[in-house]
């Protein structure tokens, strides 16, 4: 995963943690990626490992990382 944020397109059985439509920060975690997982930073603000068919990567300006970072 090259990107800095995914957006979220399934809680994944999650819903107090994800929530569909809105964009996560990604932890770098090249473990997690080769065992098809993503650590992002969840609604509790720490970093959890999620399955990556919740997620797509979704290629973002760097004005919109940005907004992203600075939110």
């Amino acid at each position: 995963m090259k990107s800095k944020f995914l957006l979220c397109v399934n809680d994944g059985g999650f819903p107090e943690s994800l929530e569909p439509r809105k964009f996560y920060r990604v932890v770098a975690d090249a473990a997690a990626i080769a065992e098809g997982m993503a650590r992002v930073i969840d609604e509790s603000g720490e970093d959890y490992l999620y399955p990556q068919s919740c997620f797509i990567e979704v290629p973002l300006s760097g004005a919109i990382e940005g907004r992203l970072e600075a939110a």
